[in-house]
């Protein structure tokens, strides 16, 4: 098998000299080697121009964060003992009917407030002024049976002065004389609880307090054994709240009141976002919860705007002393962290320091600080949250211009 050569090929070798092949395969050669040198030397200035710029171990300034700061003031804080409690009426009734009988009139509204004798209801009294007509008329029998009695012991009295009757005679008409005394008195008694049960016939309202739902309509016969009533009445001015508090705190709450003191206590909602009013402490308890460690206190209130209703679940809290004289910041201010409490305080040089600080109690919206501040430092309040040691800072705000930045 045999293999047949190209003719333009070796034609075109023929043309090109060995020699020349070579300097054009150098040529090529070096013209790649500037290039790469080239490209080299241009990487090797972008990277000088880059360090010159940024210098090996510095970081690039952070801008300041916006944040509102407040001065730490001195002033009164108070110490408080909360605990949830149930608002309780001093009286609560229910009225009843004490006859039986016919309802005939309801005179109030449900809801409203009564005064207490004010008349709510009347049950059918003719049947209680029959048995008035019936025992007056009784008396009046028996009255005159007595006149005569005594007229007839007047006779046989004198009569046996002169032994002209006998003397037994004269004992039995006394003996009559007194049965029908204890007749007259048995009327008279009979008279008086006629009139009693027309009396109670017109029910009137026990205690000054708002009346509940009609539950007994007119028409319907009542009986003074019924167990539902006819309306219930709760007292509203003043009213109390049944709060509790841990029995650690019992003995200076005693103290105070065995000095007659007069503790206040304030009552807020659930929320603890509204005050709905202001009392003071009436007693406490005899005995100490053993299942929960508290024990019952209880506090009266004005209640003129009845703002606390029968059963309400409030928060009371109880003033039992006053810090005068100590540093105190919103509580805003005061942070959390593994290792304590800290404010962050805003330094001279507009930087902020982490400032550990020793609680005291809290009031409102305000806690008094016992150790780390001082009145007059400036800590922060808004924008914590993005804010470390040595942040740099811009107030922001009302108030950060005229105190104390920094210790």
């Amino acid at each position: 098998m045999t293999f047949k050569k190209n003719p333009k090929k070796i034609e075109l070798a023929e043309r090109i000299p060995a020699g020349d092949w070579l300097r054009r395969w150098w040529l090529w050669l070096l013209a790649v080697g500037l290039l790469g040198f080239v490209a080299y030397g241009q990487l090797i200035r972008s990277s000088g121009q880059t360090a010159g710029a940024v210098k090996p171990g510095a970081a690039a300034p952070q801008p300041a964060v916006a944040v509102t700061a407040v001065a730490a003031k001195k002033g009164d804080i108070g110490i408080y003992l909360t605990g949830l409690g149930t608002v309780t009426p001093l009286n609560t009734v229910t009225v009843k009917t004490r006859v039986d009988g016919e309802l005939i009139k309801v005179l109030y509204r449900e809801g409203q407030i009564v005064k207490k004798g004010q008349l709510l209801t009347e049950i059918d009294p003719r049947p209680y002024q029959a048995q008035l007509t019936q025992a007056q008329g009784q008396m009046i029998r028996d009255q005159a049976l007595l006149k005569n009695a005594r007229m007839d012991l007047e006779r046989y009295r004198v009569l046996s002065t002169q032994d002209s009757i006998a003397e037994q005679q004269y004992a039995t008409q006394k003996s009559l004389v007194r049965q029908l005394e204890g007749t007259v008195k048995f009327d008279q008694g009979q008279i008086d609880n006629a009139k009693l049960q027309i009396i109670y016939s017109r029910i009137t309202a026990p205690v000054t307090g708002r009346i509940g739902l009609r539950l007994v309509d007119p028409g319907n016969i009542v009986h003074a054994t019924d167990t539902t009533g006819l309306a219930v009445i709760t007292q509203l001015e003043p009213i109390t709240i049944i709060f509790t508090i841990p029995e650690d705190h019992l003995p200076p709450v005693l103290a105070r009141l065995k000095a007659g003191e007069r503790l206040p206590v304030e009552a807020y909602n659930r929320e603890q976002s509204k005050k709905l009013a202001t009392g003071v402490l009436l007693t406490i308890d005899n005995q100490i919860d053993p299942n929960t460690g508290t024990v019952r206190l209880r506090a009266e209130f004005a209640n003129k705007d009845h703002g606390l209703f029968p059963n309400q679940f409030v928060n009371a809290r109880l003033l039992l002393d006053t810090k005068r004289g100590t540093t105190v910041v919103p509580t805003a201010a005061i942070q959390r962290s593994p290792q304590g409490t800290f404010v962050y305080l805003v330094k001279a040089d507009q930087t902020v320091t982490v400032q550990p600080v020793r609680l005291g109690p809290a009031e409102g919206d305000n806690t008094g600080i016992d150790e780390g501040l001082s009145p007059g430092d400036l800590v922060v309040v808004e924008g914590v949250e993005r804010l470390r040691q040595g942040s740099r800072v811009e107030l922001k705000g009302p108030g950060n211009g005229n105190s104390k930045k920094g210790k």
